[in-house]
């Protein structure tokens, strides 16, 4: 696949529009651009939305919990509570959430961090660390299934000129009885040449 996206989008900021471009004449000239999710970096919001391995919604008391196939990857949501008043920023920031007339989740997530292979798209456009990012989900139905709609919301002055949304369907498989495991750290090879690609993050400091 070929991943190349529009750098003449007059949203982005001067500085992410030579980013895109950059990764669109690589991916053109069939150069793949690694990011975070294929090189076993965590993916960060709203780049998860496009992962397309399967993910779970686990609801409990005070939050919700969103597992991800690919790489085990996992958030907390804490439901019905403000955002801390200086969160500490983390691969998947600080994600509090509520429900709306009843059907539609929100998530409101500020404090990911910024690093070299943060991304907000599979076109590589980066993003800083005043991102916000706000996802809509409301379940749907019809004749076809059933499954979740998805909206995101991103905010980031640091990179865009201005918000944006974005759009995304998850469709809901019954024949799957447990999301498998796929460790990503266990299979990080380019397959053409055999070699390892990219960095895997190392922890250098313990967050406790």
């Amino acid at each position: 696949n070929i991943y190349a996206g529009d750098y003449t989008n007059p949203i982005l900021q001067p500085w992410a529009r030579e980013i895109v471009k950059a990764n669109a004449e690589s991916e053109l000239a069939l150069k793949h651009v690694y990011t975070a999710d294929d090189t076993c970096w965590p993916s960060g919001v709203p780049q998860a939305v496009n992962l397309i391995d399967y993910v779970q919604f686990i609801q409990l008391k005070d939050r919700i919990v969103i597992v991800h196939e690919r790489d085990h990857q996992i958030r907390w949501v804490w439901l019905d509570r403000p955002h801390s008043q200086n969160p500490e920023s983390s691969w998947y920031g600080e994600s509090v959430g509520h429900y709306e007339n009843g059907d539609t989740l929100v998530v409101d997530t500020i404090a990911q961090k910024s690093h070299k292979m943060s991304v907000v798209d599979p076109f590589g456009t980066p993003h800083t660390d005043k991102l916000h990012v706000v996802e809509r989900y409301r379940l749907f139905s019809t004749p076809f299934g059933k499954g979740i709609e998805t909206i995101v919301r991103v905010d980031d002055p640091g990179a865009f000129t201005k918000p944006w949304k974005g759009f995304a369907e998850l469709r809901q498989d019954r024949g799957a009885a447990q999301i498998s495991e796929m460790i990503c750290a266990e299979n990080n090879r380019d397959f053409a040449a055999g070699s390892t690609f990219g960095t895997i993050p190392v922890e250098t400091k313990p967050p406790f």
